[in-house]
């Protein structure tokens, strides 16, 4: 097979969940270790930090990726889904596996595959971490799927595990309460291992130190042993002061990554990066340049990424509730004569809720993304004028833009948003 081939058998043969959802999620680990056992465990090869929360964990895990880096080490991060290429998912020290070895694994365990029928995440997750045992990773950075304690990615023992927040996401797998969502989230925490909780309620704080003491493993909150005293944006960047609980002094880290949303991961990420200060040499001088330059470092887009000017365009992967709210502070924060919303969401979300937080004031360009779990673009118009919502319906992302900056004018803001596949078909 050539790259293509692979590609087309990765999409089409095996069940992908970006496609068709629930049908798609395994609720076990047993296909993930079956591969893992026929690889020979690469799991076992490589030391790792694993990622949960409903948001977050993607930055989160670009950070540290940057982090490591820049202070030398051989590093390996695994995130999903992808924006535009299949490979953005696998990387080492910023850079997309080779097509080549994509098309080797592939060949390589076909026939096991064929045998236990794997999903699309089981296998390309295995393929991660064979990719990265052979290239002898020195920390790979490994976000979870869905959840985490039923999540393939929860074969690996982690150095340490992080799960940045929780919300209402993925509600039909994981739960209807935000205590069974933690709970699923807290599946990652292991025997032993330290476990960084980014923020709590006080009904999932409960959830996490019983997990934790059960499992004898220390937890270290972000809330605690960091406080965001400011968060500025300056220019195309973030700069935040933040205070360690140990010292009277504050630090100022600026984040190329420009939405107030990421100080709360930058006290995710340090709380963490002082839990494994103990193993790995981290210079402040390489944190601090490396948190500058996440984007280039790492190649991480979606995050309220700015791509163009007169007019400000936009795009942000928000697609939940909490992601949303989350951007609505972001625009809420910015200067714009008007505002205009190129929108699309999979169907399998909290629709309603989404829409009723979505502000009243902007011209709506309803949209969705050429995969089969979409809403189509005619009834998420329809559904959002309950909600007065104003606008019109697009069969694809490009033309909903392109009606928005016909629209535009050169003081106004578009924003491109509430999916992560609507974000990936951006020309």
């Amino acid at each position: 097979m050539d790259y293509g081939q692979t590609i087309h058998y990765l999409y089409n043969k095996l069940p992908l969940y970006s496609t068709i959802g629930i049908k798609a999620y395994k609720a076990d680990l047993n296909n993930t270790i079956a591969l893992c056992e026929y690889l020979g465990d690469p799991q076992n090869k490589i030391k790792t930090i694993h990622i949960a929360g409903t948001n977050g964990k993607g930055s989160a895990s670009h950070m540290l990726a940057a982090v490591f880096q820049q202070s030398g080490y051989n590093t390996g991060l695994y995130t999903s889904p992808h924006l535009k290429d299949f490979r953005e998912r696998i990387k080492l020290n910023g850079e997309m596996i080779p097509q080549d070895f994509v098309i080797d694994f592939v060949e390589r365990t076909k026939t096991f595959s064929n045998e236990i029928n794997p999903s699309f995440f089981e296998l390309t997750f295995v393929m991660a971490l064979e990719y990265f045992a052979q290239q002898k990773v020195d920390i790979a950075i490994i976000e979870t799927g869905l959840g985490g304690r039923l999540d393939s990615t929860n074969v690996i023992t982690p150095e340490v595990a992080i799960i940045t927040n929780i919300g209402f996401d993925h509600m039909d797998i994981l739960g209807d309460t935000i205590e069974k969502i933690a709970t699923e989230k807290a599946g990652i925490i292991k025997q032993n291992i330290p476990v960084i909780i980014g923020e709590t309620l006080p009904s999932t704080k409960t959830i996490f130190l019983e997990k934790a003491a059960e499992k004898n493993a220390p937890v270290f909150f972000a809330e605690e042993a960091f406080k965001i005293i400011s968060a500025t944006p300056v220019s195309e960047k973030l700069e935040v002061e933040i205070l360690p609980n140990n010292t009277a002094k504050t630090k100022i880290y600026n984040l190329d990554l420009p939405a107030l949303y990421q100080a709360k991961n930058l006290r995710t990420v340090l709380t963490a990066l002082d839990v494994l200060q103990n193993k790995y040499l981290l210079k402040e001088e390489n944190i601090k340049y490396a948190l500058s330059h996440v984007k280039d470092i790492t190649g991480l887009h979606g995050r309220w990424e700015v791509i163009q000017r007169n007019p400000l365009v936009v795009l942000d992967v928000a697609h939940n509730v909490d992601g949303i709210q989350q951007l609505i502070n972001q625009i809420n924060n910015s200067s714009y004569k008007a505002l205009h919303i190129v929108f699309g969401m999979v169907k399998d979300k909290e629709i309603e809720k989404v829409l009723e937080l979505l502000p009243k004031n902007a011209t709506y360009y309803f949209t969705k993304a050429q995969i089969p779990r979409a809403l189509p673009e005619e009834e998420l118009l329809q559904r959002a004028q309950k909600f007065n919502l104003t606008g019109s319906s697009y069969d694809e992302v490009n033309k909903a833009l392109n009606a928005a900056m016909d629209t535009a004018t050169e003081e106004d803001m578009i924003i491109v948003c509430g999916s992560v596949f609507v974000v990936g078909e951006v020309n």
